[in-house]
């Protein structure tokens, strides 16, 4: 058999290669000497690619006539085969050699998931430039910041919004040269001095082929294993951003571990809706896409986001938690509007489900009769509810970037859905750990990714160094320094500890997050938090207490759950703020509250994080208000700084407390709201009276 399929690899390759020019010229002197060369040339195909270009070149071979791209326009899916999108990217990367674009400039590219977006950062890479994706809900000021703080000296932009941004700040970035745009509606009497149209650049590019192809080949020719691939910044959870520079190593050793770690190929297909800027969507929509041959689809738009998932049916999918409690909170949502009979049904077979299902998937023994019911469930329940979700197809799905709730990561994995959860970080390329198929589980991250090694230092703080280990941050030597040291070791800033038995890495908290109370005991706000998080109605939560003889929070609802609770019971709100202050609304969340903090108490070294005291705020905590992370992480020096005197009115006892907030609206304008929040205390489990009773 193994030789059969020698030979049928060697057919094919062969036939992909006589479209080669250097094949056709090629004259074999002896019977085995073509062999040789195709040995040399496979060789070349699989492990001596240095950069995504020569990805891009290889995959136009090799998956010519398969789809890369899909985009949705107009309720119409367009599609790209790799060898389109090397022409696409061929032409972008000449009219960018025409236009000035020289070796080691940073090109900056603002925009949703787009085919052209994606074009954008490989033709950056082609001409031997730098791409740095931005957020592109970033507003005016954020991206004044990383343009300047990168040099950027071009931006290829998506619509007339970014433009207006960057014209905006275009005065203070003294660098800044052309911008090009891809939607032209509003910009018809723009001055276009500098600013061009997408298309038009390529069409340029195609007019000055023969001038500038052999320009673009040198300087393809001339990137390696340690080229820059790309710069993308970090959040900025504790301060600015600081700019990540990978390389075409951290970048192409990733995407081939991973996907040998999860047998990914080219028949997967994946959908691009997660920020461009954002480290994840660049290693799954670029890397692995480009390492495998995999098709990228891009939604519509963010509205129709549901819908064109239900399309495509994607086979590897990746959400964070917020995706996957939102999805299931929707689903709730609605058994709770279906009948009797539908809503008996559903929460029958989700029992059996949590029962056996996750067994059922890891290949475990279950028992006849419950795999019979299983199967009518997979009919009646389980199908349908994937298909509606866009899941029907999933074969590999990944959360990561927060921890998910036990209950929620299990109902979609006792639907069958191969879900799991990954650990990793920017500077990382993504991978730390991942949770291997069969020892997939809540609790925990997983086992170290391939290639990467892990120590944990006295203070409990995760150190890994791997291929993927970022080269520095730009123009930041003491960031660098302080976070990487000489030996290749990178400090997380997360403190965890590997189980005994199972190797698997659990994460306790940021470490610069895990204090002590007043009394020692241990402070790790991000395991009560996320605690709370677990349930629907709870958007957000803050905890307070470090060097304090008890915790506190904050607590944001969620308008979605929270709404569609105050329409079934005919309660009739105006606003967030008064749904927020509603009493039935702050009796759910002290029982929630309450719950939580019986479960804290189970844990002796983290019993002192109980809840002793919380609001919910009359404001959801927003990024444009500097309160998050364009990643929604909270920035809790500023939510502290920001809410001080309600941190204050929660430590003195106080009932209730008048406040005045700034916000800012989405058209950018300043405003404030006023609001008088009751403060509530909570019930907490006496670690005194726990003893007593076990």
């Amino acid at each position: 058999m193994g030789n059969v399929q020698e030979k049928v690899d060697r057919e094919v390759l062969i036939r992909t290669l006589e479209g080669e020019e250097s094949f056709r010229r090629f004259q074999p002197a002896a019977a085995g000497e073509w062999e040789e060369y195709i040995l040399a040339q496979s060789s070349q195909a699989t492990g001596g690619l240095a950069s995504v270009p020569a990805l891009l070149q290889r995959n136009a071979t090799l998956y010519a006539d398969k789809d890369a791209y899909r985009e949705k326009e107009f309720g119409i899916w367009q599609r790209w085969t790799w060898a389109e999108t090397e022409k696409e990217i061929e032409a972008l990367a000449l009219g960018l050699i025409n236009l000035g674009v020289e070796e080691g400039d940073f090109v900056a590219i603002i925009g949703r998931n787009r085919p052209y977006f994606y074009w954008s950062m490989v033709a950056a890479q082609s001409v031997g430039a730098v791409p740095v994706p931005v957020y592109n809900d970033s507003a005016a000021e954020e991206m004044e910041y990383i343009l300047g703080h990168c040099g950027a000296k071009y931006a290829i932009v998506e619509d007339q919004e970014q433009v207006d941004k960057i014209i905006e700040i275009q005065e203070h970035l003294h660098q800044f040269k052309h911008m090009i745009y891809i939607d032209p509606r509003g910009l018809r009497k723009y001055d276009h001095h500098a600013l061009h149209e997408f298309s038009h650049i390529q069409n340029q590019g195609r007019a000055a082929y023969d001038e500038w192809i052999t320009d673009l080949q040198e300087r393809r020719a001339k990137l390696t294993y340690d080229s820059t691939c790309v710069m993308l910044y970090t959040s900025g959870t504790t301060g600015k951003p600081k700019g990540v520079v990978l390389s075409n190593r951290n970048v192409i050793e990733s995407a081939k571990n991973s996907s040998e770690f999860d047998n990914l190929g080219a028949g997967e297909e994946i959908l691009a809706y997660l920020p461009m800027a954002w480290v994840g969507d660049f290693i799954f929509s670029i890397g692995q896409a480009y390492w495998t041959g995999f098709c990228v689809n891009c939604p519509e738009s963010p509205d129709t986001m549901m819908t064109d998932l239900r399309e495509i049916g994607p086979t590897y999918y990746f959400a964070p938690p917020r995706v996957f409690e939102t999805q299931l909170t929707n689903v709730m949502i609605r058994m709770e509007d279906a009948g009797p009979l539908k809503r008996r049904m559903f929460r029958y077979f989700m029992d059996l489900a949590k029962k056996v299902g996750p067994n059922i998937l890891d290949g475990k023994p279950v028992g006849g009769m419950d795999k019979l019911k299983y199967k009518l469930g997979e009919f009646f329940v389980y199908g349908p509810l994937k298909d509606t979700l866009g899941f029907g197809r999933v074969r590999v799905g990944y959360t990561a970037g927060e921890a998910i709730g036990p209950e929620i990561f299990e109902f979609y994995r006792s639907l069958g859905i191969n879900l799991k959860q990954l650990y990793g970080q920017t500077e990382a390329t993504v991978f730390i750990t991942a949770q291997p198929d069969g020892e997939v589980r809540a609790d925990t991250v997983g086992v170290p990714s391939p290639d990467v090694e892990i120590k944990i230092a006295d203070n409990g703080e995760i150190f890994y160094r791997s291929p993927g280990t970022f080269v520095e941050y730009y123009n930041n030597p003491e960031s660098t320094a302080s976070t990487k040291d000489a030996e290749g070791w990178v400090a997380t800033g997360d403190a965890g500890f590997f189980e005994e038995g199972s190797g698997h890495l659990r994460i306790i908290d940021r470490a610069k997050d895990v204090g002590k109370m007043a009394d020692g005991s241990m402070f790790a706000p991000k395991y009560v938090e996320n605690k709370l998080k677990f349930y629907p109605d709870i958007l957000e939560a803050v905890l307070f207490g470090n060097g304090k003889e008890n915790c506190v929070a904050f607590i944001n609802i969620d308008l979605t759950a929270v709404g569609n609770w105050a329409e079934r019971n005919n309660i009739a709100y105006a606003s967030y703020q008064e749904l927020a202050g509603h009493p039935k609304v702050l009796d759910s969340i002290q029982s929630h509250v309450e719950t939580v903090n019986k479960s804290v108490a189970a844990d002796p070294m983290l019993a002192g994080c109980q809840i002793h005291r919380f609001l919910v705020l009359h404001k959801e905590l927003d990024a444009d208000d500097g309160e998050m992370t364009r990643t929604r992480k909270v920035r809790r020096v500023i939510v502290a700084d920001k809410f001080k005197d309600l941190v204050d009115a929660l430590y003195d006892g106080s009932t209730t407390v008048s406040t005045e907030t700034e916000v800012t609206y989405e058209d950018g304008r300043k405003g404030s709201i006023k609001a008088t929040l009751e403060l509530r205390d909570a019930a907490v489990v006496s670690t005194a009276a726990k003893v007593a009773a076990e």
